[in-house]
């Protein structure tokens, strides 16, 4: 049979434009420390584990779309509505639920940067416009400045607290301060993967502030603390309006049943959580005060990873440099290293082989 040759299929013109999102590498073997992701380096929790080992018996099955027991778990967790509730495929699914949402082409969408490296993309998916506000000097989210760049075509702010990757939260009385700045059309989405690593006396609450008023979602996932990044589940918190639109542009089946359970599952396991997550926290701080002494600077960051501000080429040395010792991290260029934490030898394999910033420095 012969056939015609037809045209070369078209992808879209910003499909070509897109930032690519340079996923943490993987380790190759189990000698190396993979702390390029900020992924949980302990094992599932027991019971998480055991409700995921009887699940998957049923996974020639669809799961429930509507995610109703998820749902209603995180309601009665968070005291919320299970309506107020819109459950993803990660956080990260859930935001772009969002940006389909709110956003035409053309919007524009506000955000700190550096900040999560996926904010662009999905911007940019939607054919809308990243509106990208430097850091602060002390590598806070420099409120006023966001702030001064709503316009007219502004529909969504992003928030990331703490802020990946530098770690540093918002505090709740600049938040609400600048939520009274924000225009009452614009979607203030704040973005918490990394909350429950928050040990701060006055941390912010973020779903007071959602309460209180009618532009604000907050964003949350089952990846970081409960450990569960390989399945994907998140959640939003958002008004009904705004749930039901999202929960209308989801793909159906997005989370899986073994998902759902899983996180219903680590819902319950309040204890278990706890203890890991104080275990990481203590890690953090160790760690950041090792490296302070050795003459690194390392702001107080509130999650799972230690950042270390470097111009491009101290970024290089200390990634190459860590390899060598095979431990991946994640450099970011023009800004500086992320280290995930990981075990207690592990961490102190990056303390370790970092040394002394100043000999560091010094070294050829």
């Amino acid at each position: 049979m012969a056939y015609t040759t037809s045209p070369q299929l078209a992808l879209r013109p910003l499909v070509h434009e897109l930032p690519a999102y340079g996923a943490g590498r993987r380790a190759t073997d189990a000698t190396s420390a993979a702390l390029a992701s900020n992924e949980s380096h302990y094992d599932p929790l027991p019971s998480v584990l055991e409700v995921v080992q009887t699940a998957a018996r049923r996974m020639n099955r669809y799961p429930d779309s509507a995610a109703p027991a998820l749902r209603a778990g995180i309601a009665a967790a968070l005291d919320v509505v299970p309506d107020e509730v819109v459950v993803g495929p990660g956080s990260l699914g859930v935001l772009q639920q969002i940006i389909a949402a709110v956003c035409d082409p053309g919007d524009e969408i506000v955000f700190a940067w550096r900040s999560f490296e996926a904010y662009p993309i999905l911007v940019s998916l939607a054919a809308a416009r990243s509106v990208m506000v430097p850091l602060a000097a002390d590598e806070s989210h420099d409120l006023e400045a966001m702030a001064a760049a709503v316009t007219e075509r502004t529909k969504v702010i992003l928030v990331c607290t703490p802020n990946n990757p530098t770690g540093l939260t918002v505090e709740h009385g600049r938040m609400s301060e600048f939520l009274s700045s924000v225009p009452a059309h614009v979607l203030v989405v704040i973005d918490e993967a990394y909350v429950e690593f928050v040990a701060e006396e006055d941390p912010l609450d973020a779903l007071a502030l959602f309460r209180a008023h009618p532009n604000v979602c907050v964003l949350r996932t089952f990846s970081k603390a409960h450990g569960l990044a390989g399945l994907r589940v998140g959640f939003a918190i958002a008004h009904t309006d705004l749930a039901d639109g999202l929960r209308r542009v989801g793909l159906p089946f997005a989370v899986t049943a073994l998902a759902q359970e899983a996180a219903l599952a680590s819902l319950r396991a309040t204890r278990e959580l706890q203890e890991r997550v104080a275990l990481v926290a203590d890690e953090r701080n160790r760690v950041a005060r090792a490296l302070r002494r050795a003459g690194w600077a390392v702001v107080a960051g509130q999650a799972n990873f230690v950042w270390l501000r470097t111009d491009d080429t101290l970024r290089e040395r200390i990634v190459d440099h860590l390899e060598m010792h095979d431990i991946l991290v994640r450099g970011y260029r023009g800004d500086g290293v992320r280290i995930s934490l990981a075990d207690t030898l592990t961490n102190d394999r990056v303390i370790t082989a970092l040394g002394d910033r100043s000999t560091f420095a010094a070294a050829r």
